[in-house]
């Protein structure tokens, strides 16, 4: 499948702040993102994966002033120099602050108010909104204040809102923040659906819900400090974190979380370069070694 996404060297740095000096969000990351790829980013708190999804649709550095260098390419569009406006019809973009994102009086309107600026015909937009509110089990609240809902039916509506327009790609940060387990499940079951659907949407979703990426994901993509330390298969990838945190490394930063399956199978077999990710596939590695 063609690559969506391409990031050739791209280096971020946020401006110097009254008492804060300037510092480097992102170092020469270079990545390539397919057509039908579910791509996870994980690493510790700051290491540049928030970053890395605003910078997908241009909110960095257009909204949130940066100086941005390398090659950041989206569905052919310079992410950096296209105006966020135009980035948006290619690019949905989900934050990790649901609220921040909601304008409209209803639920339904606010699905509703991107189809509209996209100037869908009524009787598609009032379809879309029923589709999507049903997929993200919201359809009996659409009359709703969004200010009104509980932060997981707040963030599901958000969801909802970034699926609705059909995007090309599909970027999410913390998309399970606000969400218990089973609505968690939701969201990322949907967003495997849309990458492995007939549209292939490539989905780039950072999170430190590593045990749901584990479970959904294509690739892995591991950042520490801004820097990509590796890319591949989620039980490449995720053995490499936790034979790591068995050894007790000593890295700048905080650790970054492992699915717990994968930490513990790290301890029983030290070597091994090819551990499980899931309960499902720890079960079946623990009878292989009986």
């Amino acid at each position: 499948m063609p690559a969506l996404i391409t990031l050739l060297d791209v280096t971020v740095r946020w401006p110097a702040e009254p008492g804060l000096p300037a510092r480097t969000a992102l170092k020469r990351v270079s990545l390539e993102v397919a057509a039908g790829e579910l791509v996870g980013v994980v690493g510790a708190a700051g290491s540049g994966g928030a970053t890395l999804v605003r910078a997908l649709n241009g909110v960095v550095p257009q909204l949130i002033p940066a100086e941005v260098t390398g090659r950041l390419e989206v569905c052919g569009l310079d992410a950096v120099r296209t105006p966020v406006a135009e980035m948006a019809r290619v690019v949905s973009l989900v934050t990790d602050d649901p609220e921040a994102q909601m304008t409209q009086l209803t639920v339904d309107a606010e699905v509703a108010f991107g189809l509209e600026n996209q100037g869908l015909p009524l009787d598609e937009m009032r379809a879309r909104v029923a589709e999507v509110l049903a997929l993200v089990g919201l359809d009996a609240l659409a009359a709703r204040n969004p200010l009104t809902l509980s932060g997981g039916e707040q963030q599901r509506l958000v969801v909802a809102c970034a699926i609705a327009s059909r995007p090309r790609v599909l970027a999410l940060d913390e998309p399970t923040a606000n969400l218990d387990g089973p609505a968690g499940r939701r969201v990322l079951e949907l967003a495997r659906g849309l990458a492995s659907g007939p549209d292939g949407v490539a989905v780039v979703i950072a999170s430190h819900n590593v045990d749901l990426l584990a479970e959904y994901a294509d690739r892995i993509v591991w950042l520490r400090d801004g820097r990509m330390v590796l890319d591949g298969d989620p039980s490449a990838v995720f053995t490499a974190m936790a034979h790591e945190r068995a050894q007790e490394r000593v890295n700048p930063g905080p650790p970054a979380a492992t699915p717990a399956v994968t930490e513990l199978c790290a301890r029983l077999d030290p070597g091994s370069q090819a551990l499980p990710v899931t309960v499902a596939g720890t079960v079946e590695w623990l009878a292989g070694r009986g």
